[in-house]
């Protein structure tokens, strides 16, 4: 297997061993999210040393900062092995996160919440609503193979929340809400405004998602319009910072974004 190249040996260039592991440690860190060692075995230090012009030193604190993020663990006998793992939602389709995780992993969603309720004064503005309108809230809890993922809390106009309600939790932990709106509202989705926020969670949401504490989470607050253009869905999702990347690809010349993860997801569903 080919490993990207970074020589690094620091020799009066001024930079702490700090900063060279860190250059170590973010090449290493891409690899092991890609997938790129198949066997989940990291090369030895003697192998990375040589790999990287660096010291031993360097490449065990590149190697501890790797640890501290839950990505590798040491494994007498064996060496350094990836434990962890990130999965990608691609940015550039309207894609749900259940639909781009059900490939990887078995997806169980827990509904903590699915009620009407009188949503904030801001919520009811970004859904074009009058205020004191009812709106319909649902709080989830996403989890793959077991292990917390992320907690989505969402908005819907009634139009499109009630029929949901309709149906019973059973079917709100079964289905994604996309493709509930569309197939049981018969409401056909159109556009999402997206925006990323990395933030440090709350003590609650951390105790949710089974983090701890002071970990870092990625904010995500979307906007989704009907086909006709009215606003149907807004989201405020907590996505573990270890566990999930966003991933787009961009095009200079036309300006246009095109989501990949892999295969992840393709369509309109949440």
């Amino acid at each position: 297997m080919q490993h990207a190249t970074v020589r690094d040996d620091g020799a009066g260039d001024g930079r702490t061993r700090a900063d060279r592991a860190r250059r170590v440690a973010n090449v290493l860190r891409g690899q092991v999210l890609r997938g790129a060692f198949a066997d989940g075995v990291l090369p030895d230090e003697r192998a990375l040393v040589a790999e990287f012009g660096t010291s031993r030193n360097t490449v065990r604190e590149a190697l501890g900062l790797l640890r501290d993020e839950g990505l590798v663990a040491r494994r007498r006998g064996v060496g350094t092995v990836v434990v962890g793992r990130a999965y990608q939602h691609p940015l550039g389709e309207l894609s749900g996160l259940a639909e781009v995780l059900q490939r990887h992993g078995t997806v169980v969603n827990e509904v903590r919440e699915a009620r009407s309720v009188r949503p904030p004064l801001t919520v009811a503005r970004r859904l074009g609503l009058a205020e004191g309108t009812p709106a319909v809230y649902l709080e989830r809890l996403r989890r793959v193979d077991g292990l917390p993922l992320s907690l989505d809390c969402t908005y819907l106009i009634r139009e499109v929340g009630e029929p949901l309600l309709a149906r019973g939790r059973e079917t709100l932990e079964q289905q994604d809400v996309f493709d509930l709106i569309e197939r049981v509202a018969g409401a056909p989705l159109g556009r999402a405004e997206v925006s990323v926020q990395a933030v440090v969670a709350d003590p609650a949401t951390c105790a949710v998602l089974a983090m701890p504490e002071g970990g870092a989470v990625l904010a995500v607050e979307r906007l989704t319009r009907l086909a006709d253009g009215r606003p149907a869905d807004l989201e405020f999702i907590h996505l573990r910072g270890d566990r999930l990347t966003l991933h787009a690809t961009l095009d200079r010349a036309t300006g246009a974004t095109s989501g990949r993860g892999g295969g992840r997801s393709r369509g309109g569903r949440r």
